[in-house]
């Protein structure tokens, strides 16, 4: 199954010449990759180990010239924009000083004086997740790579110590390698050869209103939960975090939290009620510190997931990085936390 990540990294390997065929069980990136925010930021940056912080700082790079290549292939404008970010206590100033040095954060703009003090971090992007993604689709494809939908179950052969094809049905997919990007399923795929994957799904819930242009000028965060405006004047707000296994289920309690947290911020728009509400399923990892590594035993396959709810803000640099990994660059010692071993280590008991 091909989640952002996966796509992400299809879009990689096809720009450096290599030949790429993307498998989907259903429909590409139709999970966490359009279910979630699009907020280009970790939440909050100084509670994440320095290696993630160093692979998000690349990712924040690399986007606007990666958005700008994927819309020279498409009409699609996937809304990336830099509307800041607006960090309201409770917040460990403490720690945040650690890796304040070096970032963009400045006093609190007049225009948000409403909306209380907190740490103004002006340099975050986002990107409207669900165009996005049919972008990139669409830039795949001029591409030249191949995408098979609706394919079903995936299993994988082996012999040697290698994967020698993805199979479903009595369809088959030889190849020289494999990559597994299947968010939450990742491990499902991988079934015998799971090799102690420790990712599993993590519900997330989101409600979304409908409220004028501009209402909103920034995104604002929370204790964990968080406001996003869309250029047309759409606001998100989000989300949860469940441990309840593979249920999507939107549920009465989460809408009525969310409800609540919108209410509190921004009351005239919570007057009325929420257009959608819908929930999404996060590939979580122990530390939420993602996988992006060759598997320990099989030679030619790879995995890129357990992103929990950075997979779009993680994209590029990930992609970057597994591409340098297919291909022989050694990655750099700051990146080396994304190395299997060191997950199936920090796996809880």
């Amino acid at each position: 199954m091909a989640d952002f990540a996966g796509l992400s990294a299809a879009w990689e390997l096809a720009r450096r010449g290599i030949k790429v065929e993307v498998l989907e069980r259903g429909a590409p990136g139709q999970e966490a990759s359009w279910a979630g925010a699009g907020i280009l930021s970790l939440l909050l940056p100084w509670n994440y180990p320095a290696p993630l912080q160093a692979l998000t700082a690349r990712s924040q790079r690399l986007y606007p010239d990666w958005i700008d290549a994927i819309r020279k292939s498409t009409a699609i404008d996937p809304e990336y924009r830099r509307t800041g970010m607006l960090v309201r206590p409770p917040y460990d100033l403490e720690k945040a000083a650690t890796w304040l040095p070096g970032h963009t954060v400045t006093a609190t703009p007049t225009a948000l004086a409403g909306f209380g003090q907190g740490l103004w971090l002006p340099e975050v992007a986002q990107v409207r997740n669900p165009r996005l993604v049919q972008a990139l689709l669409e830039g795949l494809r001029q591409l030249g790579v191949t995408i098979h939908s609706g394919i079903g179950t995936i299993s994988l052969t082996t012999g040697a110590n290698r994967v020698t094809a993805a199979v479903s049905d009595d369809r088959r997919w030889p190849a020289d390698q494999f990559v597994v990007a299947a968010s939450a399923w990742s491990a499902n795929l991988l079934g015998q050869h799971t090799a102690g994957l420790p990712i599993r799904p993590i519900r997330g819930q989101m409600l979304l209103y409908r409220a004028e242009p501009g209402r909103l000028p920034c995104i604002l965060y929370e204790a964990g939960q968080y406001l996003v405006p869309r250029a047309d004047g759409h606001i998100l707000v989000g989300s949860t975090l469940e441990d309840v296994g593979f249920d999507k289920t939107a549920t009465a309690e989460a809408r009525d939290r969310l409800h609540g947290f919108m209410a509190r911020l921004l009351p005239d728009v919570a007057a009325a009620s929420p257009i959608r509400h819908w929930a999404g399923l996060r590939p979580g990892a122990p530390g939420n510190i993602p996988i992006i590594a060759r598997h320990p035993t099989l030679e030619n396959l790879f995995v890129d997931s357990g992103h929990f709810r950075y997979g779009v803000t993680l994209a590029p640099a990930s992609a970057e990085l597994l591409a340098d990994l297919m291909t022989g660059k050694a990655p750099e010692p700051t990146l080396r936390l994304f190395a299997w071993p060191d997950i199936i280590r920090a796996a809880p008991v």
